[in-house]
């Protein structure tokens, strides 16, 4: 079939409204640019002729969009072509990935890297740097992850710039770090985190270490929209390999950085909690397992889940969020008699985590618990190291999203500390710790005429002047499982969070403590605080529009009451003149947080990566209930109510 012809089948699609106009448009600008693979026309006109119209709308209705981790997509469709599956074998993976400008692939990927190493271009020029533009890529264990990092390195070294990739998968935080020490102007991470395996994606890194924020994020966007398919071609085949490949003694610096998360080494060294980690076949355990053996921590390691697997095939789910991907940990964990279970989702910025129960068995913890007790002890210990005054310091913070357990703010405020909140996704944070670090750097230039590389100071030198001149930042925390207790990586790392939480553990070894009862006796101090999330997905092209008219009907038709509990007061993001803690303006965001009469508090918003809507759920009691068990059972029965409630009303604003 020619592609005359293919433009025939399009155009009749969109006649009988088969296809929707913006799937027939995004087509029509493919096909009929010259020089397009042989095997993407073939593709499309496999699924013109069958009439699978879902799977084209799917992957045609939209271009991929920026979100709160870059680019996220499927690269294995819900059905795959004969030109995708290749020279494959039966129930083998596709040779290529699956076509669409909703799609991640090799267009997809090309187009991100020339939009991002134009704005790199334009940036260097406008700062008056006359520098070759240096990029640093890595990628995970996911399908086609190496494959788009190598057509990464080559789009951009034959575009002019220099590359450097990793010689096999690494994590997220561990790229975050080596664009910062090797003075990289940008880097890039293909990864689809936590998402299922048909997915992957295409996180983008500033020289600052951080995800793209404003303005950066908003020019790449607008460049990446205006690459053309013609300026695309020529990248779509790797014809040789003009890149370079990091030295061994990456891995060493990253690991040496990482150290850093541990503010008392000598505790974790005289009372080693037994860890069972488990990498869920991602990259966790390159970095975080040898961290964990460096300080005498007696790792067992879940061996079946430490082999690479794109398709994740031992768990429903590569999340740690989710306790069935700790299942096999825990079975680890039982006959081995470790303290705890960590576990890693693919490019392991998130870290799951298992205690004992006090019946003996195990019980995951939730994002926000982990959080709360590593600000708890986090600041007792900066607080005994004379880090943190006895009486506070506000040049001293936690970071944490609004979406994050609002007792964290009540810890802060305890310890006589800020707590700054942001938007939901680290690239917010990384902004924040970037912000603090040229603050502290320029004062010190003006004050004391001194300059210094921040990475390379000692972490305590690093302390003093940030407490001096700016802002320490001694944990950065997400409900989502994402943690950072150090200020080198500007990403959520979940290697230097397993040492973190390591170091917990032994302390809480060293006082005889169980995690329950630390826990609860930071319920008693700070109040009862129960947090749960309801996500409603709606896959597709017309699950896309199920969310936008969600999202929209919230303001159009206003919560006054919930679950019988009047709202209060509200915020809507969407609305500009929000400031922070740091009386920043915050962006504007797809966001809603409606405040109840009971002090519970929801936020509503749709996901920047998956196919869903996102319901936060916030339950309090004040301090001093005397029967901490009949509180629980109070603020879960609420939580729940609500939940419930919420459900339905979302289906009946749908339906």
């Amino acid at each position: 079939m020619n592609t005359e012809s293919i433009i025939s089948l399009i155009n009749a699609g969109k006649e009988t409204k088969s296809l929707y106009e913006s799937s027939s448009s995004n087509l029509l600008d493919l096909v009929k640019c010259t020089g397009i693979p042989v095997r993407i026309l073939n593709s499309i006109e496999e699924l013109l002729t069958s009439e699978n119209w879902e799977e084209l709308n799917n992957r045609f209705h939209t271009d991929l969009k920026f979100g709160t981790g870059g680019m996220r997509g499927r690269t294995i469709g819900n059905f795959i072509t004969e030109s995708e599956k290749g020279n494959t074998k039966k129930n083998d993976p596709p040779q290529f990935a699956a076509v669409g400008s909703n799609a991640l692939n090799e267009i997809t990927v090309v187009r991100a890297t020339i939009a991002l190493y134009l704005h790199i271009q334009k940036w260097l020029a406008e700062e008056g740097f006359l520098a070759q533009p240096r990029l640093i890529i890595a990628h995970d264990v996911r399908h086609f992850s190496e494959k788009f990092c190598k057509l990464s390195a080559f789009t951009w070294s034959k575009l002019g710039g220099f590359a450097l990739i990793f010689d096999g998968p690494r994590s997220t935080p561990q790229l975050s770090f080596s664009v910062r020490h090797r003075y990289a102007h940008a880097g890039i991470v293909i990864t689809a985190s936590h998402n299922p395996s048909h997915d992957n994606g295409f996180k983008a890194y500033f020289a600052d270490g951080g995800q793209l924020v404003s303005p950066h994020a908003d020019e790449v966007v607008k460049r990446y929209k205006g690459v053309s398919i013609d300026e695309i071609l020529p990248f779509l085949e790797i014809t040789d390999k003009p890149w370079s490949v990091l030295p061994t003694e990456d891995d060493l610096a990253y690991r040496t950085a990482i150290e850093d998360a541990v503010l008392d080494p000598t505790t974790l060294k005289d009372y080693p909690p037994k860890v069972v980690f488990t990498p869920i076949h991602g990259t966790g355990g390159i970095s975080a397992i040898p961290a964990l053996w460096d300080h005498g921590v007696d790792v067992a390691i879940v061996e079946d889940q430490n082999k690479p697997d794109p398709n994740f095939s031992s768990v429903k789910s590569p999340n740690p969020e989710n306790p069935e991907a700790l299942k096999k940990g825990i079975s680890v964990a039982q006959k081995t008699k470790a303290d705890l279970v960590l576990g890693s989702d693919p490019d392991c910025d998130r870290i799951g985590v298992a205690v004992r129960s006090p019946e003996g068995g195990f019980q995951c913890l939730t994002g926000n618990q982990v959080a709360t007790m590593l600000a708890e002890y986090r600041l007792s210990v900066a607080r005994r190291k004379a880090i943190l005054p006895e009486v506070g310091s506000k040049n001293i913070a936690i970071l944490k999203t609004f979406v994050t357990t609002p007792m964290i703010s009540q810890i802060a405020e305890s310890f006589g500390i800020r707590c700054v909140n942001t938007h939901t996704g680290f690239k917010w944070m990384a902004e924040k710790l970037g912000k603090y670090e040229d603050q502290a750097l320029t004062e010190l230039r003006e004050q004391e005429g001194l300059s210094l590389d921040f990475d390379a100071t000692d972490m305590f030198a690093r302390v003093d002047i940030l407490t001096r001149y700016s802002t320490y930042v001694i944990l950065a925390a997400e409900e989502s499982y994402g943690y950072l207790p150090l200020d080198t990586v500007r990403d959520k790392d979940g290697n230097a969070s397993a040492l973190a939480i390591a170091e917990l553990f032994a302390h809480l070894k060293s006082i005889k403590m169980t995690p329950q009862t630390f826990l609860d006796n930071l319920y008693k101090k700070y109040g009862y605080h129960e947090e749960k999330t309801e996500n409603l997905y709606f896959e597709g092209a017309d699950g896309s529009k199920t969310i936008s008219k969600l999202a929209t009907s919230y303001r159009e038709k206003k919560l006054n009451e919930i679950a019988g509990i009047k709202v209060s007061s509200s915020k809507d993001f969407l609305e500009k003149g929000y400031i922070d803690e740091d009386e920043d303006e915050l962006s504007v965001e797809n966001f809603l947080i409606l405040n109840l009469e009971n002090e519970f508090k929801i936020a509503i918003r749709p996901s920047g990566t998956e196919p869903k809507i996102k319901y936060y759920l916030f339950g309090c009691e004040k301090p001093g209930s005397n029967n901490l068990i009949e509180t629980k059972a109070e603020v879960s029965g609420k939580i729940k109510e609500i939940s419930e409630w919420l459900v339905s009303d979302a289906h009946e604003r749908v339906s």
